[in-house]
């Protein structure tokens, strides 16, 4: 959003100690003398600049166009009703928020397109929608298509300003800067050690009995390492045998095995405790989706809304039931790829009759996928 100021403005006459200038307001002319401090400095945003005072009656006026330029605005002068206008063009960038991550979706969505995007910035996980208004360039500044965006580039995003309360938040992409295409991986990890300059992981295969590398990736400081919704993981808590999505390179050596930059790790599986159950931060997430879908069934659950339980489970053990198409379709991509998903269970005054109520969602992306089968 714009801001506009109208002001009645001094127009001073600068190298003059004493000086003479004629201000309108109110339908009134009214000639004043000021004195020009040249030993008074105006200071912006901590950075001096050459704008000299006019005091007036003891209150200190510059010139405006001058001092316009200085605060960021642009100037525009009504001769007809007599009005300098100032225009804040730097408002509506700075109620935009900024991000910068990799995008892990991009689907047509009525129109626009709706793109996942995970990792840093005040929401490192968050959902975006580019129409014909969003501003989508490269770095040399070319225009790129909205279509032509894709899962594994890095980009830096202003979007805003309004965004929903949802989880994850969603806005509107008013700039997308395309910085590089990421080569992408998912696999589980080989290996995985603390180096001089970071951490390294490996992938591989077995070949007659032995674990053979096919791909190094070296993390340093700008690596990310973060679950599907954008909660940090710790390095110390990575090894053999967890399930990751790796955004690298996309250059690699050509050394045995080869080796890569890694960017952005999102940590797929083995981040429950030992009791099977998530943490307490996620878990809490969960029940805040999983109340939106059952609030309507208060009067019958007895479970307080943040003591519900809440697990990992397998999709192929699952007893959920999704209801529309899309839900459906997801499911069985979960099942295919031997994916979890999160189950929110709640006590009810029917349980004995039918069950307890279950709400279940899709472990990566928190989508709703449907409820588990009652008796």
């Amino acid at each position: 959003m714009t801001h506009k100021k109208k002001l009645i403005v001094l127009l001073t006459t600068a190298g003059l100690l004493g000086t003479s200038a004629v201000v309108g307001a109110a339908g009134m002319v009214e000639k004043v003398t000021g004195i020009l401090h040249k030993d008074v400095k105006v200071v912006v945003n901590g950075e001096s600049t050459s704008l000299t005072p006019v005091y007036i009656n003891g209150q200190a006026y510059i010139p405006v166009r001058s001092a316009a330029a200085e605060l960021g605005y642009t100037l525009n002068y009504d001769a007809k009703n007599k009005e300098i206008e100032l225009n804040g063009k730097g408002q509506e960038e700075a109620d935009y928020m900024r991000g910068t991550g990799v995008i892990v979706n991009v689907a047509e969505d009525k129109g626009q397109y709706r793109i996942e995007l995970l990792g840093k910035g005040s929401n490192a996980w968050v959902i975006l929608f580019a129409d014909a208004k969003t501003v989508i360039k490269d770095q040399a500044g070319k225009t790129v298509a909205a279509k032509d965006l894709k899962a594994g580039q890095q980009i830096n995003v202003e979007y805003g300003p309004v965004m929903t309360m949802s989880f994850p938040g969603q806005s509107h992409a008013a700039k997308i800067t395309v910085e590089a295409d990421r080569a992408v991986k998912e696999d589980v990890i080989q290996s995985v050690k603390h180096t001089d300059d970071g951490w390294q992981i490996q992938f591989g295969e077995t070949k007659d009995g032995k674990a053979v590398p096919t791909l190094t990736l070296n993390a340093g400081k700008e690596t990310s390492v973060l679950t599907p919704q954008g909660e940090s993981v710790k390095w110390e808590d990575l090894k053999a045998g967890t399930k990751v999505r790796a955004y690298y390179g996309p250059f690699e050596t050509k050394s045995l095995p080869p080796q890569s930059p890694l960017f952005y790790l999102v940590v797929l599986s083995d981040i429950q405790t030992p009791a099977g159950k998530m943490t307490p931060e996620a878990a809490q997430q969960y029940r805040d989706l999983a109340w939106e879908k059952v609030s309507d069934q208060a009067k019958h659950i007895k479970t307080k809304k943040d003591e519900a339980v809440v697990e990992i489970v397998s999709a192929k053990e699952s007893g959920v039931m999704a209801s529309s198409d899309e839900q459906k379709k997801r499911l069985a991509e979960i099942k295919a790829a031997n994916g979890n998903l999160v189950t929110v269970t709640y006590n009810t005054d029917q349980d004995e009759l039918i069950g307890p109520l279950t709400a279940v969602f899709d472990f990566e992306t928190k989508a709703f996928i449907g409820y588990n089968i009652r008796k």
